[in-house]
């Protein structure tokens, strides 16, 4: 089906092979190109619609913002597109974040201003509420460590989302990841002279006091993600759980029945919500060292309702379940926890030199760092883009677990004493001198490479290259030993 765009359309609905609607005559296609499928939303600024783009031969999905403002006056529209523009090119840059939905075009047609956008495939967290249940502690820790890098990452960059909640976050699919989505340009315009003094964008009920008042911070944003993590606790509507007679929230009133949440995230969340500015986390970056500064295990015991959410597996590793920790460069463990990857699995293999099974973990953590799926082949570009934090630890504990012989530094290094001459460092650490991968029918196989496991395993074999891919894989070594200087890993 194709749906026609144009405002006051009467009967949007066409067929496929239509080229102008039925209804109104007007061309269904944006640009030549995007061809609107089906509405998703609207809004107080324009409608959202599904559609795809009829310029790739897969035809992919893509997402459709139409803008219109509340004003027939042309220097106020003429004022719209510029700014429009402007902001446009702002959101191509947030864009690059991979939590971030990326910004496919941007264009006027017909006295309108059209955004399209990546389509984030996956369930928002307000779907994932209805369908399965409150969220466990672990989540909401989980959804935090996940989404403040990415609060952070727009505030740097003087953006304000000014909607944070449950629906505007999807978790993707692909990877599980949270993403952050509705970077309409309404908002990005809600400050400009096109709108009168003191009018708030946003969801009432998610929205910090400054911000109903029509100022919003940085601070703002975390607020209304301290009430989206409530609610998800909850399954309360925010408005049920805020004691007007007190002014505070009250929202361990609304826990379900046997749940608790701990002190530590407890506190958290308090902070978030404080009315006052002032008394709030003043950065996104703020909350993740108060999340970093005392790892515990969170133990909570969990509703029959939220217990639906959180499978649990048996540990049969002796070393307790903690969030791994950081490594220090003498190898000593530090307190401080990680942001977003769980490294306990690929430290109990490492413990009990189990050497094959914690090289083909560290190749899932790399994609799991990349934000690729398991098996996926890594060519240089994402060894450029590796998280150096990531980086660090994959390293750190190869290296202290065997005792200085395996680990990417102790690799950096056999490549720089043969200056770089590939051959002679396949030689070096033990491995075959061609690649080999999986047939192409058969994607969803991870080959594992003959790679040796005798107690005679050369100095740097581990971990392998079994992840390197692309037509130039055999610059993997270099382009990781660059990596690795850029990192400050392995001076």
């Amino acid at each position: 089906m194709s749906y026609c765009v144009t405002p006051g359309c009467f009967a949007p609905e066409n067929p496929d092979s239509a080229f102008y609607c039925l209804s109104c005559g007007s061309q269904l296609l944006l640009r030549q190109r995007y061809r609107g499928v089906s509405p998703i939303g609207s809004g107080g600024f324009g409608k959202t619609f599904l559609a795809v783009d009829e310029d790739i031969p897969g035809k992919p999905s893509c997402v459709i913002k139409q803008f219109a403002f509340p004003s027939n006056d042309g220097l106020i529209l003429d004022k719209a597109g510029q700014l429009f523009r402007q902001e446009a090119e702002r959101l191509e840059q947030l864009g690059e974040h991979p939590q971030i939905p990326q910004l496919l075009a941007y264009f006027e047609q017909n006295q309108q201003l059209y955004l399209v956008q990546e389509l984030i495939e996956g369930q928002n967290l307000e779907e994932e509420l209805r369908q399965v249940g409150q969220f466990g502690e672990q989540q909401i820790w989980q959804l935090l460590k996940d989404l403040l890098p990415v609060l952070q990452y727009i505030h740097d960059r003087q953006v304000i989302h000014r909607d944070i909640k449950p629906p505007n976050i999807i978790h993707r699919r692909s990877d599980g990841k949270p993403v952050l989505i509705d970077f309409g340009v309404a908002k990005l315009l809600s400050a400009t002279a096109l709108q009168r003094t003191g009018t708030t964008v946003g969801t009432v009920e998610y929205m910090a006091p400054e911000q109903i008042k029509g100022k919003a911070f940085p601070a703002s944003d975390l607020y209304s993600l301290g009430v989206s993590c409530i609610h998800l606790l909850t399954g309360i509507a925010p408005s049920d759980m805020f004691d007007i007679m007190h002014n505070r929230w009250v929202w361990r009133d609304h826990l379900p029945g046997g749940k608790v949440v701990s002190d530590r995230l407890g506190h958290i969340l308090d902070k978030l919500l404080e009315n006052a500015i002032s008394e709030r986390y003043q950065s996104a970056n703020e909350v993740l060292q108060a999340i970093n500064l005392q790892p515990t295990v969170v133990k909570p015991v969990i509703s029959d309702t939220s217990a639906r959410r959180q499978k649990t597996e048996p540990n049969p590793s002796p070393f307790p379940s903690e969030p791994t920790p950081h490594l220090s460069q003498e190898g000593r463990l530090t307190t401080q926890a990680l942001l977003k990857i769980d490294y306990s699995e690929l430290r109990n293999l490492l413990a009990r030199k189990k050497w094959q099974d914690a090289d083909n973990k560290t190749w899932d953590l790399l994609c799991e760092a990349l934000g690729r799926r398991p098996g996926y082949y890594l060519q240089t570009v994402d060894i450029k883009n590796f998280p150096c934090e990531d980086l660090l630890i994959i390293d750190q504990l190869w290296s202290k677990y065997s005792k200085g012989r395996f680990g990417f530094t102790v690799q950096k290094q056999i490549y720089e004493e043969v200056e770089g001459d590939y051959p002679s460092f396949c030689d070096r650490v033990g491995w075959p001198l061609h690649n080999y991968k999986p047939l192409a029918s058969k994607p969803s196989f991870k080959l594992r490479l003959p790679f040796t496991q005798t107690p005679q395993m050369p100095v740097g074999h581990f971990p392998s290259r079994q992840w390197a891919g692309g037509y130039y894989w055999w610059r993997h070594a270099g382009t990781l030993a660059t990596k690795l200087e850029q990192c400050g890993i392995g001076h």
